[in-house]
């Protein structure tokens, strides 16, 4: 039972920084403004996590890795694979904006652990698209596979900066 209320607490810290980085960006927001959005003291954030930076680089973990099993759950002919997993992507950023900000945030920030860890969270998204784009029997993978992950990447964009015109296709139709 403690271990299940201790997990439950780190899951709630992760959640508010989630919350907290998505509307104050990384310098902006403190291990005090995370607490007091959990509803806890500050140096109870830090039993969970030992720095802001582990907190800010979990929780992008956990936006890649929903990014990585989101398209792993796509189920489509090869010739509806692109359409669905954009489909797929567009749910999971009105499921989880927060994450789809931190996305944004996070290859703005410059310290080096944080780097790494976007890095290493887009390398394995482009990996797995090529291997699945590859098995879909998609010509001109690696093409195909930069445009789509552009066209992900300017779509967090567009949500983070309220700038629909940027991916609105019917605007020129």
């Amino acid at each position: 039972m403690a271990r299940s209320s201790k997990e439950n607490r780190k899951e709630e810290i992760l959640e508010a920084g989630l919350e907290v980085f998505a509307k104050r960006g990384y310098y902006n927001t403190t291990t005090a403004h995370i607490a007091e959005k959990a509803g806890i003291s500050q140096p109870y954030v830090f039993r969970f996590f030992k720095t802001k930076e582990e907190l800010f680089i979990a929780a992008l973990e956990r936006a890649f890795e929903r990014i990585l099993q989101t398209f792993k759950n796509v189920d489509a002919a090869p010739e509806q694979l692109v359409e669905e997993m954009i489909a797929a992507y567009e749910e999971l950023s009105a499921l989880y904006p927060n994450e789809i900000a931190l996305q944004v945030i996070g290859i703005s920030v410059t310290e080096n652990a944080v780097r790494s860890a976007t890095k290493k969270g887009l390398s394995s998204i482009q990996s797995y698209t090529v291997d699945r784009f590859k098995a879909a029997g998609i010509e001109n993978v690696e093409r195909e596979v930069t445009t789509f992950l552009a066209r992900g990447i300017l779509c967090n964009i567009s949500y983070f900066i309220d700038l629909p015109e940027l991916i609105d296709d019917q605007k020129n139709k």
